[in-house]
């Protein structure tokens, strides 16, 4: 191996290897293939192996968002444990996994399927880097480094306390990983935050207001997809569901917001700035 981390018995793969998505020569049985724009590594599946991947091409394994200081330097780990390869991340921005899911720094591995998966980093200005992955079934047959750079962090939204907790309510199927999330209805929004909050004299009009007016905030501040003239008719759920997404990506919300839900006048008070306005 010419550049970044070695494997005694792995293999480099160049930056103009094809896709993985068109599959692989010659696997054996749970070897795994990483794949970035600046190239990748292909290894056998030994108990324990992890595969590094960042920014820092010197220290990891897979080179990934090489001149994107919001990329970590060391993003993410390709770990296998029994006969399985998991993916951890260990950077400040969430891996993406191709059904929208978001993987945290914190949260627990996912494993990979058989076959291919193509995972998102997203970086500065909208970037999206890409890393192909691909691990093996029992039946098959540049811009300037920028390596020592400071990791720079996402560019998060100011929410007030209130704004906080109204958006993790509405937001809490996607905080929780559910399968094929939905924002909450207004409705269903507001029975939440009264059930939290009985004295508050929340209502669906008042919990809609408040969340527009993040929408049209985030939208002033260059955020697209946050309008109705930006995504047409029917609207539907397509501007909270993006407003969710712009939050979740850009880490303003996270899952361990999911506190607020529990004892809400404790966690803000330990998780949330108590000086900002609402």
């Amino acid at each position: 191996m010419s550049d970044g981390q070695r494997i005694p018995d792995g293999r480099r793969l160049s930056a103009g290897h094809a896709s993985l998505a068109f599959g692989v020569s010659s696997p054996k049985p749970g070897d795994l293939y990483a794949l970035a724009i600046s190239g990748g590594i292909t290894v056998r599946p030994h108990e324990g192996r992890t595969i590094v991947f960042g920014r820092n091409r010197p220290e990891v394994h897979v080179c990934i968002g090489e001149n994107d200081p919001r990329v970590s330097r060391n993003h993410g780990l390709l770990t296998c444990r029994d006969r399985s390869w998991w993916v951890r991340t260990t950077g400040r921005l969430p891996v993406r996994f191709p059904d929208a899911r978001l993987l945290f720094a914190g949260d627990e591995p996912i494993p990979l399927a058989e076959g291919y998966t193509p995972l998102f980093v997203r970086g500065a200005s909208g970037r999206e880097h890409l890393l192909e992955l691909y691990v093996a079934g029992p039946d098959e047959q540049q811009p300037t480094s920028r390596h020592g750079d400071p990791t720079q962090p996402p560019r998060t939204w100011r929410l007030s306390p209130t704004e906080r907790l109204i958006l993790v309510v509405l937001a809490q199927r996607y905080l929780f990983h559910a399968p094929n999330p939905q924002p909450l209805a207004w409705q269903q929004a507001y029975e939440h935050l009264n059930d939290l909050q009985p004295d508050a004299g929340w209502t669906a009009k008042k919990v809609a207001h408040k969340v527009t007016a993040v929408r049209t905030r985030l939208s002033k501040s260059g955020v697209a997809g946050l309008t109705r003239e930006e995504v047409g008719e029917p609207v539907g759920n397509k501007l909270n569901e993006n407003l969710i997404h712009e939050l979740m990506e850009s880490t303003t919300l996270v899952p361990r917001d999911l506190v607020l839900l529990d004892d809400y006048e404790s966690a803000i008070t330990e998780h949330i700035d108590p000086t900002m306005d609402e």
